[in-house]
């Protein structure tokens, strides 16, 4: 019923975090130029006041802020959330709903949520911003192009990544035409498209979109900078996924670098960085060397944020496979249940990154010879998967192979060849 070489479960083939897309503020809660030459853009505020809107590249699979992996920020105190939304109800009550000024509100309290990954309420504001302002200045304005980049971010977070590509491309038509092809907007734009069509298995597309972006990114800042870096870590996944594991690891080693000089060895992009390395280690079976990436990362996420965040959530998984491995099976369920508790905080049990840890769950306690808890989790982890990714996504082919397996290990013959036949299917009609 399998293909030759179906894959192994989703436990001991971690899914690789596509790094970088940026996002709403930089560091210290600043927001940054948007790499154009000449000028620093102003945002959605700017943009009514005369100025231009910047592009903030908010990321696929593993979303980037401004350079911050998202999830990794401060939360910020509930009285700012009143505080914004006050300022929205007053805006509507003085000039009406569909002013200027509720629109740039409602963006600023979509910008607020984005940063503390409460997706679901990011998308409710960033949908009224975009209402707003597509009705004062029609699709072609830079910055209805940076909402538009924003929800994109979202969607993709929420593993909605057709929803997103189709965001991005809107944004990307409306600042080619506004800024050209030399300008950081255009350059981050197609990063993210890169690693939606990444996570969408379009590796060879996703090469061709990041490598534009790479090229854009050196003619504007140079080989050293952690634009640079980050695009290359998304090439190093792509490489990854087309089974070119020596390319990739070199490709993140050099990006790792040039992260480490150009933002210091404590940054989060560091951080960020190590996890895809310590995943790298981990598929040629360097389990040593991959502990010791992770454990470097989950340092400089716990020094720098104490409260939990998706980064975090994302290296105990890389660690719970590591153990997986090793034989540390009680070791390696409480990491991936720890990983699963953080990620039901930061993004919501309907996410990739929940079926992710429900999928490690599942296959720590086959391990265990708990077959009918492992199927609970493998059977949870396929329902998440069909909801947010598709019932075509390749993850769901290879969440049906792990239930398949489990199933024919309770000794339900029927039950394993119905999900192998399934994920044979998706298989064939995908050409794999």
């Amino acid at each position: 019923i399998l293909r030759t070489s179906s894959p192994p479960p989703i436990s001991r083939r971690l899914p690789v975090t596509c790094q970088h897309l940026i996002s709403p503020r930089g560091r210290n809660g600043v927001r940054r130029g948007d790499g154009g030459v000449g000028g620093q853009a102003q945002g959605v505020r700017g943009m009514w006041q005369g100025g231009r809107a910047a592009q903030v590249p908010v990321q696929g699979c593993l979303l980037l802020r401004g350079g911050v992996p998202a999830g990794v920020v401060e939360r910020a105190p509930c009285g700012v959330y009143w505080d914004l939304k006050r300022k929205v109800e007053k805006a509507r009550g003085r000039v009406g709903r569909d002013n200027v000024a509720v629109g740039t509100a409602a963006y600023e309290l979509g910008e607020l949520f984005h940063e503390q990954d409460r997706m679901s309420d990011a998308e409710e504001w960033y949908l009224e911003a975009l209402r707003i302002f597509r009705l004062v200045s029609g699709e072609g304005n830079e910055g209805v192009a940076l909402v538009s980049s924003l929800l994109a971010g979202v969607y993709s977070a929420q593993g909605r990544q057709e929803e997103a590509l189709k965001m991005y491309e809107q944004a990307l038509r409306v600042f080619r035409r506004v800024y050209g092809d030399g300008h950081g907007s255009v350059a981050e734009t197609l990063q993210n498209m890169g690693c939606v069509l990444y996570m969408q298995g379009l590796y060879d597309r996703a090469m061709a979109t990041n490598k534009e972006a790479h090229e854009m990114y050196r003619r504007l800042y140079g080989d050293n900078h952690e634009q640079v870096a980050s695009v290359l870590g998304n090439m190093a996944n792509v490489l990854k996924a087309q089974g070119k594991p020596a390319e990739a690891m070199a490709m993140e080693e050099k990006a790792l670098d040039i992260k480490r000089r150009a933002l210091g060895p404590d940054d989060d992009a560091v951080a960020s960085s190590l996890l895809n390395l310590g995943s790298s280690y981990k598929e040629q079976g360097m389990f040593a060397e991959a502990l010791a990436r992770y454990e470097e990362g989950l340092g400089i996420v716990r020094r720098n944020h104490p409260e939990r965040n998706v980064l975090e959530g994302k290296i105990l998984l890389g660690i719970g496979s590591v153990y997986a491995e090793q034989g540390k099976l009680e070791d390696a369920l409480g990491m991936h249940k720890k990983a699963h508790r953080i990620f039901l905080k930061t993004l919501g049990p309907e996410t990739t990154e929940a079926a992710d840890a429900l999928s490690g769950i599942g296959a720590v306690l086959s391990d265990q010879g708990k077959h009918e808890e492992a199927t609970e989790a493998y059977e949870e982890a396929l329902a998440v998967r069909r909801r947010v990714q598709g019932s075509e996504n390749e993850a769901v082919a290879d969440a049906l192979v792990n239930l398949g397996i489990c199933k024919e290990n309770e000794g339900d013959v029927g039950g394993a060849v119905e999900c192998l036949t399934e994920a044979q299917g998706i298989y064939t009609r995908r050409g794999e």
